[in-house]
């Protein structure tokens, strides 16, 4: 039975790559550099936002002082537009509710920079009560270190390990529900594909919001 679903944030609950993308290019753009398509962020992302940077600038211009003009542009451009278009994904509100009613906790274990995911989570899911809304924080490690499922799942110690699910997109957050010893299911709405998720063997992959509620409420 599970009592704890961990979710990830970008391309599990939220389609938030065009404004990753978006203000990822006004940073490119900015600074001279060359932009990339949408599609390409989909790959770029998912492993917190210096190594988003670094996959987005180009091979000789990567270097640590670029990375942070990268972060000073990002980073106000973003605050900004954060809600430009990102949405739930499909049955994403439906599912909310009913793993509420079905007494369900919720966490939150993102690569996402923490006042992000905070803002993000207030905005769209302000009304579910996550008990951790856990980003990416400096001098702690970021997935796939299992640390940050662990910390989540400090939140509520009287749910044991086999009661908690792990929800991710990527083979990021397949190899951190895998370090932290908890059930992970893969979602293919996000930003990968059903290869990646099943080279790391996770309990489930998903192709719809409808299918992760009944994995979670029902085991199947």
């Amino acid at each position: 039975m599970t009592k704890l679903v961990i979710f990830d944030l970008d391309g599990t609950l939220l389609d938030t790559v065009e404004d990753l993308g978006n203000a990822t290019n006004h940073a490119l753009r900015t600074l001279g550099f060359p932009e990339h398509p949408m599609e390409a962020y989909k790959i770029f992302c998912g492993r917190g936002i210096w190594n988003l940077f670094r996959a987005a600038l180009p091979p000789q211009e990567n270097n640590e002082e670029n990375v942070a003009r990268m972060a000073a542009l990002f980073l106000p451009y973003y605050d900004a537009h954060i809600c430009d278009r990102t949405r739930p994904y499909p049955g994403i509100m439906d599912m909310m509710d009913r793993l509420r009613e079905a007494g369900i906790r919720f966490a939150l274990a993102s690569n996402k920079y923490q006042d992000g995911a905070e803002k993000l989570i207030r905005i769209f899911f302000g009304e579910y009560g996550f008990i951790k809304v856990l980003g990416q924080r400096d001098g702690l490690p970021i997935k796939p270190d299992p640390a940050i499922v662990h910390q989540a799942m400090a939140a509520a110690p009287d749910v044991r390990l086999d009661e908690v699910v792990y929800v991710g997109d990527t083979n990021t957050d397949m190899q951190t529900g895998g370090n932290a010893g908890v059930r992970t299911i893969g979602v293919l709405w996000g930003f990968r594909t059903r290869e990646e998720l099943a080279a790391y063997h996770p309990w489930k992959i998903v192709s719809t919001a409808e299918e992760l509620t009944k994995a979670l409420i029902h085991g199947t």
